[in-house]
């Protein structure tokens, strides 16, 4: 369960936690941390992701921080940055955010963030649950689409949600 404490911008950006945590509106947050799924499933979107940046022109990180307001931080599981040199607190929009959800989120926190990364400018945002078996592609903070194949609008960016979980599953063998 996610707890909570007061703390300056400031010395949020100027602290390391492990692991790290959120900060919003002065409220430190921690993460619901994910389980092994997670964990692989996050491996596999980044070695995916990895392997075509070039193609793609994009960068791949996982739990960066991202600056989505003055005074918000949010932490993805996994973005999609444009090509080139980044500071430590990324403050332009990524191309792609990532959620893996994990068995402590709830729909009312997941929601918050992704209408977060849609207020920062966020073309697209993908929700994946490991339960579930499913993915979901935010094209706007009101508009969800459940897609086998995940992708991201006017961008050769896209995976594939089966591909995704037999790879999970053969792994789980």
């Amino acid at each position: 369960m996610a707890t909570s404490s007061q703390i300056s911008l400031q010395d949020y950006l100027h602290s390391n936690y492990r692991p790290d945590r959120e900060y919003l509106d002065g409220e430190l947050r921690e993460r619901n941390l994910g389980k092994y799924e997670h964990a692989r499933i996050q491996a596999w979107l980044t070695a995916w992701f990895f392997r075509n940046e070039a193609a793609w022109g994009v960068q791949v990180v996982t739990e960066q921080r991202v600056q989505v307001q003055p005074g918000r931080v949010r932490i993805p599981d996994v973005a999609l940055l444009s090509r080139g040199p980044q500071p430590e607190i990324i403050r332009d929009p990524p191309i792609l955010v990532v959620e893996v959800l994990s068995p402590d989120d709830r729909f009312r926190e997941t929601r918050e963030r992704i209408d977060d990364f849609f207020a920062m400018g966020v073309k697209s945002v993908w929700i994946l649950d490991p339960e579930s078996r499913t993915g979901e592609m935010w094209l706007s903070k009101d508009r969800c689409v459940a897609a086998g194949r995940l992708e991201v609008p006017g961008a050769p960016i896209w995976v594939e949600v089966a591909e995704l979980f037999a790879a999970l599953d053969v792994a789980a063998e």
